[in-house]
């Protein structure tokens, strides 16, 4: 698997038999047979979560540079078939797309048109995005999206309460089939309450900053996530603690393989 899967969010996806539908249920579990389909490499950071990017810091390991946006020989990965004639992605597969980059920066708008091509003409995988740029989406969508595509999911990342402010009534207008809130790193306390979310929102998402430089995040600031889902019956995922995790005023430093499984421990998934 992946070595970004580790940071990224797990989604359960059902299928109609003949595919022409999807229904994305939101879980808390690694997907088995699940892919990776980093269209292009690269990003600028945007926003105080990006400070400690793990691409950033991967990149900075082999001397790439990360704010140099480029694509990937994998840009076509979902079309690509065998001998046989079969796609090497098989049908129902999730797709975790743009996970080294963001799918809305600006340099990849020459490209981006493409990209929706292969989500539409293939239907039958689920592709999930995650977005600090959903201020650019109304701008970035194709001429065929209407009130988007069944087999798409696009979740946006807010790392605090500025970000929640700014971006969230953005995203709640826009026309998304599959919206799931990413709060992490998760940086500060966040409020969600004044955005309705029971009305449009599948799933909210928390985690803490994994790394050497990371920055504490507070259980307190992740149970009052939960109990803002649990009163407006939306999933609620506690992906990791983080490197820096505080808990009754208490600062614990949590190395990187226990990072998920305590956070699974504390058993507060919806």
């Amino acid at each position: 698997m992946n070595n970004y899967l580790i940071f990224v969010l797990e989604v359960r996806s059902n299928w109609s038999s003949d595919y022409n539908e999807s229904l994305m249920s939101p879980t808390n579990a690694i997907v088995k047979g699940s892919m990776m389909w980093n269209l292009w490499h690269g990003c600028h950071k945007l926003s105080p979560g990006c400070k400690h990017c793990y691409v950033y810091r991967g990149d900075a390991k082999r001397d790439i540079d990360s704010s140099v946006v480029t694509q990937t020989k994998n840009f076509d990965l979902p079309l690509r078939k065998k001998r046989n004639g079969d796609y090497k992605v098989p049908a129902g597969t999730l797709v975790y797309t743009c996970f080294t980059s963001d799918f809305f920066v600006e340099d990849a708008d020459p490209w981006r048109p493409e990209a929706w091509q292969m989500m539409q003409q293939r239907s039958d995988l689920n592709f999930l995005i995650i977005t600090k740029r959903i201020d650019r989406f109304a701008q970035c969508m194709p001429e065929d999206w209407n009130d988007g595509y069944n087999n798409v999911t696009i979740c946006c990342t807010v790392e605090n309460q500025a970000c929640a402010d700014y971006r969230l009534p953005i995203y709640k207008e826009a026309p998304i089939k599959h919206k799931i809130i990413i709060c992490e790193p998760l940086l500060e306390r966040i409020d969600l309450q004044p955005f309705n979310i029971g009305t449009w929102i599948e799933q909210v998402v928390a985690g803490g900053e994994s790394g050497n430089e990371s920055r504490p995040c507070d259980y307190a600031w992740v149970i009052e996530l939960r109990n803002v889902c649990m009163e407006h019956n939306v999933s609620f995922w506690f992906k990791q603690t983080g490197a820096k995790f505080i808990k009754d005023g208490k600062l614990y430093s949590i190395k990187r393989p226990f990072q998920h499984s305590q956070a699974r421990k504390a058993g507060i998934n919806l």
